[in-house]
């Protein structure tokens, strides 16, 4: 009987009637902060920077997503597109440091009404109270990688240990105290691998020393790009801080914790500062910690991993639990000589997207079709039998998770970044990508030029093509369909003024 109900949920999902489990599905959604394809072994980078086993387990397990896609990638306004399915000129959170709106619809409030459980477990970054879940045990702000204090449906905690543990025996045992007979919503979400990536005390030295193999791209000079990939400050280079290199020890570090990172850090410190590099060879050495604390952090997202998937395996709740893993964004590791995310190029763009259904998704699969963070609570909400508000900017990842593309499905994607000036002087801008191609705008009045980018023929993207004779037809095409996009989206000809500030009178922005 069981075996028969499946196969009739997936034959009305290849009729494009819209999913629905055999039972009204758990959801478990696993997030990360700054996390990178690059940096999963399931995504097969070709550097093989770390072996990632419990999250690679997920993806056997599940569907892989390639290529999916943020609509601004940074912190703050990620979190928020999720909540709401909206764009941030829709949600109003454009940029890290706005305050998020509580009070306007969110996917978690919908599962709630209709008597899921609910629990925000982890990163929040929304400054606002979280809305809509039945518990909430929140880091304030960024948090801190040891010993955080935390926020536990609005008071204050002292926590000591390392914050991917606490978050994950956080989100454990509030698993262990739910009602089985009504489904839950669980969003469990890490700081992790969020700068200055400072990992778990048993992860210094994993590695072994090890010499990680270098991105082609980590000299690039930027030519043949404009002024603004020119003049950002996100370089392993010039924007590296001592805290970052880890020549400062973390400030909420204990003194007992400390002795044990002196063993590790101290005399490699001393080493380099006897060295006295500078130039190339500077960099070279910042890139190597780097990939140690970064890939380090990862590692203990991994673990946490293993053990959530292993509860809900010991607590026979795995077969009925929709468990989604992803990041707020893409990051750089080393890249075009950066570390950070903000603009619109493959690696901070795109970010991991994995989804376990089972009943509905083929195990092993993988996709290559541009999906977004945008359709998560679309998913959710058609997973759980809700109807989907016809406001929100995504669609479900339904179809595809039970193995049909539909027709329709997006073959392009808008994306706009908002914040500058603003950490790292990325320059405003917004572009459509397509399986080829990346048309862009910087569009403010001092920094006002497009860029076109042909990956098929420029993978690293470092070649602006825009105007070139032999791309007319699909430069064409291409402001087409960002024309489109942006009057079917609604977006502003004007960005509205950011929180604390006034609008300028004059120099209005071009579109």
């Amino acid at each position: 009987m069981k075996k028969f109900l499946v196969l009739a949920c997936l034959f009305v999902c290849f009729h494009g009637v819209p999913v629905a489990a055999e039972q009204t599905p758990n959801i478990v959604m696993i997030f990360c902060d700054d996390l990178t394809n690059q940096a999963l072994s399931c995504y097969g980078n070709s550097l093989k920077l770390l072996e990632t086993p419990n999250i690679d387990r997920l993806a056997k397990e599940g569907m892989l997503f390639r290529r999916c896609m943020v609509p601004n990638s940074i912190c703050g306004p990620s979190r928020a597109a999720i909540l709401t399915g909206k764009y941030a000129h829709i949600n109003g959170f454009r940029c890290n440091g706005d305050q998020f709106d509580g009070a306007q619809p969110t996917f978690a409030k919908m599962l709630q009404s209709a008597g899921y459980q609910t629990a925000m477990i982890g990163k929040w970054h929304l400054k606002s109270d979280p809305t809509g879940f039945d518990h909430w045990h929140i880091l304030p702000g960024q948090g801190s990688y040891y010993n955080p204090r935390m926020i536990n449906n609005g008071e204050q905690v002292q926590h000591e240990g390392y914050v991917t543990d606490i978050i994950s025996d956080l989100s454990i045992d509030w698993l262990k105290d739910v009602d089985r007979s009504k489904p839950f919503l669980l969003m469990s979400q890490h700081k992790a691998p969020h700068r200055e990536w400072s990992p778990a005390l048993r992860h210094l030295g994993w590695n072994g020393d090890r010499v990680f193999p270098e991105p082609e791209t980590l000299f690039d000079d930027y030519s043949g790009r404009g002024r603004a990939e020119h003049e950002q400050d996100m370089t392993l280079e010039k924007t590296f801080r001592p805290l970052d290199a880890k020549l400062e020890p973390p400030r909420t570090i204990s003194d007992a914790q400390k002795k044990e990172w002196d063993v590790y850090y101290g005399p490699r410190n001393e080493k380099f500062h006897k060295q006295g590099l500078t130039g190339k060879d500077l960099v070279k050495w910042r890139y190597q910690r780097y990939m140690h604390d970064y890939l380090g952090c990862v590692k203990a997202v991994d673990e946490a991993v293993g053990k959530l998937l292993d509860y809900l395996d010991s607590a026979g709740l795995s077969e009925n639990t929709l468990v989604l893993f992803s990041s707020d964004q893409g990051f750089y590791l080393g890249e075009h000589g950066w570390f950070d995310k903000r603009w619109i190029y493959e690696e901070s763009l795109t970010t991991p997207c994995i989804v376990r259904w089972p009943g509905v998704t083929k195990p092993g699969a993988t996709s290559d079709a541009i999906v977004s963070i945008l359709d998560f609570p679309e998913t959710f909400l058609e997973a759980a039998g809700q109807s989907v508000p016809s406001d929100m900017h995504g669609s479900s990842l339904g179809p595809l998770l039970a193995g049909r593309r539909p027709d329709d499905w997006r073959k392009s994607f808008y994306y706009h970044y908002y914040e500058f000036p603003g950490a790292h002087s990325v320059r405003k801008h917004y572009g459509v990508v397509t399986d080829r191609y990346k048309l862009f705008h910087f569009y403010e009045p001092d920094m006002n030029y497009w860029t076109l980018i042909d990956r098929k023929q420029d993978a690293h993207e470092l070649k602006n093509v825009y105007d070139q004779p032999q791309y007319a037809q699909a430069q064409k095409e291409l402001h087409e369909e960002l024309d489109r996009l942006r009057k079917e989206l609604k977006v502003p000809l004007v960005d509205p003024p950011r929180h604390g500030q006034k609008r300028k009178p004059k120099g209005k922005q071009k579109s």
